[in-house]
C-alpha cells in the first residue's frame, strides 16, 4: 500500500512539474505607438528571470527605443534614455551585471518577431554574455537559397561549424524572414505574440546618423500580464520587406 501511495504522489508531483514547464510568462509593452505582447521562453530561464525582474522593478518604463534599423531590428534598454534630450547619443548605458549566453539552436533562432538580448561585441566580451537590460525585437529580411549558402559559410567561419542552418530554419528565412547572421552569437529568449505591426511601424521610423528615431518612441509601461500555455513555436506570417541589412557594435 505504501508503495502505491508513494507512486501516486510521485506521479502527481511529476505531473505538476510538467504542467509548470508548459506555462510561460507574458509581458506587455505599452508604447507610444501601440502595444507589443511578448512570450518568454522557459528554455532560456536565466534571460526569462532577468527580464521579469527588470519588468517588475519598472526598469523599462519610460525608456526609448534608442536604436532602430530598417529591415533589421529595434532596440531598447538604455537606462539613460529615460531622461535623454533630442539628439543625445544613446546605447552605452547599462546595469552592472551580465547574463550567461543561452543558445537553443536550432529550435529557437532569429526569425522575424523574436525577442533577443543585446550585448557588447566579441573583442570585449569573449563569452558573449548578454547585457543586463538591453534587448531587441527582430524584423530582418527574406533570403534566397544562394544568400543562405553564403550566410552558412559566414557562420562556419565565425563559429567553427557549430551553427547550422537546418532545412526548417532555411525555409523560415526564405518565406518569413529574420536575421540569420546573428544565430549563434546572441540569445533569443522569447517571441512577439501580438503587436508585430507595431514593430514594423517602428522599424520604418526616420532616424539620425546614430540610428536613433528622430521622433521619440517610448515604452510607457512594461508589465507581466499572465501565464500562458506554451505552444509549439510557429513562425508568424507577414509580408516580405524591402531587402536591406545593417549591423552595428551592440545589437
Amino acid at each position: 500500500m505504501k508503495t502505491i501511495i508513494c507512486a501516486i504522489i510521485m506521479a502527481f508531483s511529476l505531473g505538476l512539474r510538467a504542467q509548470e514547464s508548459n506555462n510561460c510568462k507574458e509581458v506587455l509593452l505599452e508604447t507610444t505607438v501601440g502595444n507589443i505582447k511578448l512570450k518568454l521562453y522557459n528554455e532560456t530561464p536565466l534571460h526569462r528571470d532577468n527580464f521579469l525582474k527588470l519588468v517588475n522593478l519598472h526598469v523599462y518604463d519610460s525608456l526609448l527605443f534608442h536604436r532602430v534599423i530598417k529591415d533589421f531590428m529595434i532596440q531598447c534598454g538604455d537606462p539613460k534614455s529615460k531622461e535623454a534630450k533630442p539628439g543625445d547619443f544613446l546605447g552605452e548605458g547599462d546595469l552592472d551585471w551580465t547574463v550567461e549566453q543561452e543558445l537553443r539552436l536550432p529550435q529557437i533562432f532569429h526569425r522575424r518577431g523574436m525577442l533577443a538580448a543585446a550585448r557588447e561585441p566579441d573583442d570585449s566580451n569573449p563569452y558573449r554574455e548578454s547585457s543586463a537590460c538591453h534587448f531587441y525585437l527582430t524584423w530582418g529580411k527574406t533570403f534566397t537559397d544562394a544568400e543562405l549558402d553564403k550566410m552558412q559559410q559566414r557562420l562556419d567561419t565565425l563559429y567553427g561549424y557549430r551553427v547550422k542552418l537546418t532545412p526548417e530554419m532555411r525555409e523560415t528565412y526564405k518565406t518569413i524572414g529574420g536575421i540569420p547572421h546573428l544565430d549563434g552569437g546572441y540569445t533569443v529568449f522569447g517571441e512577439i505574440t501580438e503587436g508585430l505591426d507595431v514593430v514594423e511601424k517602428i522599424q520604418l521610423s526616420a532616424t539620425d546618423d546614430n540610428d536613433r528615431p528622430l521622433e521619440d518612441i517610448r515604452i510607457i509601461k512594461a508589465s507581466v500580464i499572465e501565464e500562458v500555455k506554451q505552444q509549439a513555436k510557429k513562425p508568424v506570417a507577414t509580408r516580405r520587406p524591402v531587402r536591406r541589412n545593417t549591423s552595428g557594435n551592440r545589437r
